[in-house]
């Protein structure tokens, strides 16, 4: 029989022995059932806050006033489910850890859903939710909190630093609850919580883009998905050891599904932003910049995850066995490299962004990507060509800094197809002149010089 606690393979959710080769190493089965009866009386702490829980979310409506049918009875369904739910976890069902977990995900949601008039229950919905995922799968599979670790190796093979580490896994989690707060504060103005949404330089602009059409043609609040989404990461990046690349794959595959596509999502918004609205926001920028920092920091992990699954099918291994519950491989070798808690901050810093390097033809690329996204503002381009513009050297940035990481470099030959673009581009749009022309021939001679240099790499990554 088997712990909820799936978020480690040694200790599948199953309700049968398991059998020698699945058991921890040099344990009988029987010496393996009492370790996980022992872990899972180290966290009947977690079951008993979950139950306060789910009673906190059935007296919520008629406490905190909801003014929302809709709301009110989705907590009241919720909390119900969730005493149902964890009683029968309490009683080693391991599936049931995982149906509170999902009731969490939906609390998330539900503010949404409803267009919560309160924002009491969006703030209730939204703390009681997090705090549900992380009760029933994030705090018992943390390192360190009893259950048993899968022999091998922290390193990957062939590389030279753990990309699952959590020095490495520390600047996400901050990034995604920057994310977080900045959406929550403009899906309160989209909610009608606030009545106005501050933006320090473009003036009511991030009310404007707030209402536009753009933003209504979502069925629910953009920036609340935006900040649901945020919130996913962070407490995904909780998730697992420090070496889920080969214990979880499934795991980083979430997370970075979660991650990229929020990334291109946000970049989109940007672009839609000067061309479909014609106006700026400060806030949104400075979330889109946030997400777009998570990818090449985010990136190394799920490379070195398709790494090992790839190296585990040429071994014979089957395939989704070892997605779902990881395995071991040959080679690689302990994080000996991460700072120990005496080092100095300047070591702690230079950990967090191993795999992350800066070459000056990068950041050039970066720059001139911004200067695309304002330059018909500041030319006074107008039509297809501004269009152009915005777009482009949206790409540019996010190709740019996605480059940034060591294992993507090989994406800064994308920003040379846009400059060859840049430079056959006013021949064949409308709205350019004299000087949008000269603009866009000359950033796209720079783009094609910034991308030919492949910049320094200091890491090493078995490719």
């Amino acid at each position: 029989m088997a712990t909820r606690h799936a978020t480690h393979q040694e200790h599948q959710h199953s309700t049968h022995p398991m059998p020698m080769d699945e058991t921890h190493e040099g344990m009988s089965t029987d010496e393996h059932e009492a370790m996980l009866l022992g872990n899972h009386k180290k966290f009947l702490w977690t079951y008993y806050t979950n139950l306060l829980l789910g009673v906190w979310l059935l007296t919520s409506p008629v406490t905190l006033g909801y003014h929302s049918s809709g709301m009110t009875w989705s907590d009241i369904a919720s909390g119900g489910l969730v005493l149902i739910f964890e009683m029968l976890a309490l009683f080693r069902r391991a599936w049931a850890g995982w149906a509170v977990c999902f009731l969490g995900i939906w609390l998330l949601f539900a503010p949404l859903v409803f267009w919560a008039p309160s924002a009491a229950a969006y703030l209730n919905d939204t703390v009681v939710g997090s705090l549900l995922i992380a009760f029933s799968v994030l705090i018992p599979g943390m390192p360190g909190m009893g259950w048993m670790e899968m022999p091998g190796p922290e390193i990957p093979p062939g590389w030279t630093y753990n990309p699952s580490s959590w020095i490495q896994r520390g600047p996400l989690i901050v990034l995604a609850f920057i994310g977080f707060f900045i959406s929550r504060y403009l899906a309160a103005y989209q909610l009608g919580h606030i009545p106005a949404a501050w933006d320090p330089f473009f003036g009511e602009s991030t009310q404007k883009v707030l209402t536009s059409d753009v933003s209504k043609a979502w069925p629910i609040s953009d920036a609340g998905l935006g900040a649901l989404s945020y919130m996913l990461e962070a407490l995904s990046g909780y998730m697992g050891d420090s070496r889920r690349w080969r214990t979880m794959p499934w795991m980083v595959l979430m997370f970075a599904l979660l991650v990229v596509p929020l990334g291109a999502t946000s970049i989109i918004l940007v672009i839609l932003q000067p061309v479909s609205i014609g106006m700026w926001c400060t806030l949104c920028l400075i979330a889109a910049v946030t997400m777009l920092l998570m990818v090449p920091l985010a990136v190394d992990e799920v490379i070195a995850m398709g790494q090992f699954m790839k190296q585990s099918r040429r071994e014979g291994k089957p395939f989704w066995q070892t997605f779902w519950k990881g395995g071991n491989i040959e080679g690689g070798g302990p994080d000996t490299r991460s700072p120990d808690f005496g080092a100095p901050a300047s070591a702690w810093i230079s950990a967090m962004v191993w795999g992350v390097t800066l070459p000056w033809s990068l950041v050039v690329s970066a720059a001139l990507g911004v200067w695309l996204m304002v330059a018909p503002s500041a030319l006074g381009t107008e039509a297809a060509i501004a269009d152009s513009d915005h777009l482009v050297g949206a790409l540019v940035v996010t190709f740019a800094v996605i480059a940034w990481a060591e294992v993507t470099r090989g994406l800064r030959w994308l920003n040379a197809a846009l400059g060859l673009w840049l430079i056959t581009a006013p021949w064949f749009l409308t709205g350019e002149t004299s000087m949008s022309t000269g603009n866009d021939v000359a950033v796209g001679l720079l783009l094609l010089l910034t991308s030919l240099p492949r910049g320094t790499v200091h890491e090493y990554y078995a490719t």
